[in-house]
């Protein structure tokens, strides 16, 4: 497992956000990119889990294909990524990096409207 401080991690997410495709990338608005150590007891009955270690990102928000004119002035969505659940992956930085892209696509696929099976269909 390699272990790296909360800044540079993310400092790795937001280079793995720097390589999200610009078409996409242009439509994400209102939403923030946090890290965590660990999900909250919220974020794991969210996706209706019990224990915290295979959780490695959660989305909450109102999905971009979701929304309309009514999505104003709201509070951002978010999607966190949960470091330490993240790195129990990894061996290496390489690893490391990979397993935040990963896990940042998967999320923002939720964002952008697709549900579990569809995103990970789609091999994210």
């Amino acid at each position: 497992m390699i272990k790296v401080s909360e800044e540079h991690f993310s400092e790795m997410m937001e280079e793995a956000l720097h390589e999200i495709p610009e078409p996409f990338k242009s439509k994400i608005e209102n939403l923030v990119f946090l890290v965590e150590p660990f999900p909250s007891e919220t974020d794991l009955a969210r996706v209706g889990l019990t224990e915290g270690y295979s959780l490695l990102g959660i989305y909450s928000g109102v999905p971009y294909t979701n929304r309309n004119t009514y999505y104003m002035n709201t509070t951002p969505d978010r999607i966190i990524l949960f470091q330490d659940n993240i790195e129990r992956f990894c061996d290496t930085m390489e690893e490391l990096k990979e397993k935040i892209r990963e896990v940042l696509i998967h999320e923002i696929a939720h964002y952008f409207g697709m549900d579990e099976d569809q995103v990970r269909a789609a091999g994210y």
